[in-house]
């Protein structure tokens, strides 16, 4: 039972046109009622809830009016939190809302924790772990493509995906139960080929899940990509490219690069922190050395790699030094200056770059730069999810628990294979059921959820 009262400045720091200060819990309407003074005079209980009234914040002891204001106030059950919540619109700024703040904190109201709106939303079972882990996905969401499927999780599509699964689990310990505890009753027990069956299916479900991780986790922290090649082979002019603007400098001038350049965009919602790096080569020059250093670390770090090769040139040994590095990496391969004579060896290449993708490109012409775009696409949805599907495991704590789940049914599945008794299988399944339920909440300890909540941002 929560029976105390917390506020929280709802709105981002800084000027703007309005702040909103929250408050959630029992003495909502008291705290409000002491406060707020209506235009006409009357007491907020007489107003309808949910109305928006307008009048003042006034602080009584010194008689003072603080603001002008808005104020709605909203009767539990039916708030965000399931409690009584109180929202003040007040003029945006840091000093009226500060006021204000420190007003309704003097009358008796605690400061709220990181998150502990949504916290309590979830404590008091308006919505499930899941559920409140993409509020914050939401509110930090990169692309539309992010913010969808956010959405979707925050709509309970991850909860019900979980939900399905374990009511499948729950169901097959039920006729374990019975098999195992009324073995002298005439109830028709559960066989050993019918168990295999709801397992395997169960971890069917769960793999079908955790295929959806790795898009998933681009898609809600984004894809880091780096531009690597030799000095002057196009690498700026194609982060150039990409972004529709003239973000790096572009000479003729080898090394002109020094430094890394990192950028920001979305690809059919797909968000790239995209980074041209230095080129990557001998140099005697100290800060360009540097920068090329800086460059392999980077190089090290990311999850798609982009090589840009002169088409106009033939390889060279810092080409296929590069080259060397990037085979067990994600990558694709870009043959640039396609509008001069090719003196590059396609034989060559296609020798040293199994299973790259290689796209011919011309960057002062445009061309080109649709494939790379789809080529993107393609990698990180791989073709075993839709581009517009939004069922997608973006949560590294789901994905964990989803992998626990995984082992657990397959030792399940191993034991039903060895004929192994009825209990000892029920361990199996029941840690399964119990690994899932951390997804939603439903079997997460507080310490996790009090962790999950931390990283959440104020009055929210």
């Amino acid at each position: 039972m929560i029976d105390d009262t917390i506020t929280a400045i709802a709105t981002a720091p800084g000027e703007a046109g309005i702040s909103i200060v929250r408050i959630s819990g029992p003495s909502s309407i008291d705290i409000l009622d002491k406060i707020f003074k209506s235009k006409k005079g009357i007491s907020i209980r007489e107003f309808p809830q949910r109305r928006i009234v307008y009048g003042h914040i006034v602080d009584r002891e010194k008689d003072k009016v603080v603001d002008e204001v808005l104020v709605v106030y909203m009767k539990a059950p039916y708030t965000y939190t399931k409690e009584d919540v109180v929202e003040i619109n007040c003029h945006g700024g840091i000093v009226p809302t500060r006021n204000i703040l420190g007003l309704i904190l003097k009358n008796g109201v605690r400061m709220a924790e990181p998150g502990e709106f949504t916290k309590r939303a979830f404590l008091n079972g308006r919505i499930d772990l899941a559920q409140a882990e993409a509020v914050m996905d939401l509110i930090s969401a990169k692309t539309d493509k992010g913010f969808d499927v956010a959405m979707s999780q925050l709509e309970g599509s991850l909860s019900k995906d979980v939900k399905d699964v374990r009511d499948v689990i729950i169901e097959t310990l039920a006729h374990l139960h019975v098999s195992i505890d009324y073995t002298e009753e005439d109830i028709e027990e559960i066989t050993y080929s019918e168990l295999l069956e709801n397992l395997e299916f169960v971890r069917g479900q769960i793999e079908k899940l955790l295929g959806t991780t790795e898009t998933g986790k681009i898609i809600r922290e984004g894809l880091n990509t780096v531009i690597i090649g030799k000095p002057n082979v196009g690498k700026s002019s194609l982060l150039n490219a990409l972004l529709r603007e003239s973000r790096a400098i572009v000479t003729d001038v080898p090394g002109t690069t020094r430094d890394i350049i990192e950028e920001y965009l979305s690809i059919k919602g797909i968000p790239l922190k995209i980074i041209d790096t230095a080129g990557i080569r001998e140099t005697e020059d100290l800060v360009e050395r540097i920068g090329v250093e800086r460059s392999k670390e980077f190089f090290n770090k990311a999850d798609l790699i982009i090589l840009v090769l002169d088409a106009s040139q033939e390889l060279t040994e810092e080409d296929r030094e590069i080259i060397e590095h990037i085979e067990d990496k994600r990558a694709i391969v870009l043959l640039n200056k396609t509008d001069l004579p090719e003196k590059i060896k396609r034989e060559e290449l296609e020798e040293l770059l199994i299973d790259k993708k290689i796209i011919r490109i011309s960057i002062l012409e445009g061309k080109g730069l649709e494939e790379i775009e789809e080529e993107i696409i393609s990698m990180v949805y791989g073709g075993a999810v839709k581009a517009k599907d939004t069922s997608f495991v973006t949560n590294v704590r789901h994905k964990n628990s989803l992998e626990k789940a995984l082992k657990s049914i397959e030792e399940g599945i191993d034991a039903v294979n060895q004929n192994l008794p009825y209990d000892l299988i029920e361990v199996d399944i029941k840690d399964c059921y119990d690994v899932l339920g951390e997804i939603t909440g439903d079997t997460v300890d507080d310490d996790i959820v009090n962790r999950i909540f931390a990283n959440f941002c104020l009055g929210k």
